[in-house]
């Protein structure tokens, strides 16, 4: 152990003493990922915000056929304008979002108390017409409602006749639960800091010193190689946890600048819910660690153990992906699998959730189960002598 810390200690003075990716890995890092996700959630709400609340310019087609509709439409935040002469060529190339065509048969059809026939134009696969597209909806929907009401009445019918069933909806979601659909990235962002963030340091002690001939003097010390290796690895494990501890902190000081207007509650990660997901992290950064430990150990310098950083940043990411396309229940068998298990629990932090202590136990000793045999083989690759020979 005595042999350990030493080798911990000095790969942690060696990084501290580069000050420029000192800088980098625990100040880009760290806070590239919270601003950008932060800023991402503050446009795109800004944004739908203003959508749902500015007027909103529809082009109509038609609109000498149905005068009372149209002067309500404006009565309710529309600006009716000139609808172009080519409307399906506008929607295609982007100039209008939604344009609303009124059959010549709507007036007839009205007279008669039969469906008037309404067209809405839009393109479904443009994100930004959606928006306008369902307020023209909803709008239509209401006006059709009204409308279907007052007939009723004229005829001395109740119009509660013609709704048999009454639904009401009751939201039994919290804050914490919404503020946990938007964090749907979290998990990834959080499980890659501890994953990768000690990699730089776990690839430069052992491929970068093998390059740099300095592993072999180590290595030749009385000091056995498993303290050796599990020196660096500490170190490696001690900094991932540290860019870990300093990106939740920038989570929690840049959600503090989203307005709560602006998204109609407060995201707020309380201090209690931190320290879980950053015991939920640890066996996360021993894990990656051990495996960037183990990777270096078999290559023969830098260059080539960064090779397998690409894939390495995938394997964090696989949970979240399947997550997102295939949505399932949390089950007690997903806290026995690494990565994924972290991935379900800090959503069930963050959403405000109670983890139960099986959770906790399986999520805990399985990631530290697989860290350890990790640890083993990469603990028989340092006893290899083609070790300490450079490339």
């Amino acid at each position: 152990m005595k042999a350990t810390w030493i080798v911990l200690k000095k790969e942690l003075l060696d990084l501290f003493r580069d000050r420029r990716t000192l800088m980098i890995s625990l100040l880009m890092g760290p806070l590239l990922g919270p601003i950008l996700m932060v800023g991402l959630i503050t446009m795109i709400a800004s944004k739908e915000v203003e959508r749902a609340e500015r007027p909103l310019k529809l082009p109509v087609i038609g609109a000498e056929h149905a005068p009372n509709l149209v002067d309500w439409l404006t009565t309710m935040n529309i600006e009716i304008v000139e609808a172009p002469a080519d409307p399906d060529a506008a929607i295609r190339s982007q100039d209008e979002d939604v344009i609303l065509r009124i059959s010549p048969e709507f007036g007839e059809e009205w007279r008669k108390s039969r469906p008037a026939p309404l067209e809405i134009l839009y393109d479904s696969t443009r994100q930004d017409a959606r928006i306008p597209m369902r307020r023209v909806e909803s709008l239509l929907q209401a006006y059709d409602r009204q409308m279907g009401a007052l007939r009723l009445i004229a005829r001395g019918v109740n119009p509660a006749v013609g709704t048999p069933v009454q639904i009401n909806r009751r939201d039994l979601s919290t804050p914490e639960s919404r503020a946990g659909m938007l964090l749907a990235f979290l998990p990834y962002i959080l499980i890659l800091s501890g994953f990768l963030g000690g990699a730089q340091l776990a690839m430069d002690a052992t491929a970068g010193e093998r390059e740099r001939q300095s592993l072999e003097p180590l290595l030749a010390t009385p000091a056995a190689r498993g303290a050796i290796m599990s020196g660096k690895l500490g170190a490696a494990a001690v900094f991932a946890l540290l860019t870990t501890l300093l990106t939740l902190l920038a989570f929690k000081a840049c959600f503090s600048f989203i307005p709560a207007s602006l998204l109609g509650f407060k995201i707020d990660i309380s201090w209690l819910a931190m320290l879980k997901l950053f015991v939920l992290i640890m066996p996360i950064a021993v894990f990656g660690s051990c495996l960037v430990t183990l990777l270096s150990a078999t290559t023969k310098s830098m260059k080539e153990a960064q090779s397998y950083m690409a894939l390495l940043m995938l394997l964090p990411m696989l949970p979240t992906l399947v997550l997102m396309v295939s949505p399932v229940k949390n089950q007690l068998w997903m806290s026995a699998v690494p990565l994924l298990s972290q991935n379900q629990l800090i959503l069930k932090v963050v959403r405000g959730e109670l983890v139960s202590g099986a959770e906790w136990a399986l999520a805990l000793s399985a990631g530290l189960a697989l860290a350890g045999v990790v640890w083993l083989i990469a603990a028989k690759l340092y006893h290899r002598e083609q070790l300490a020979i450079s490339a």
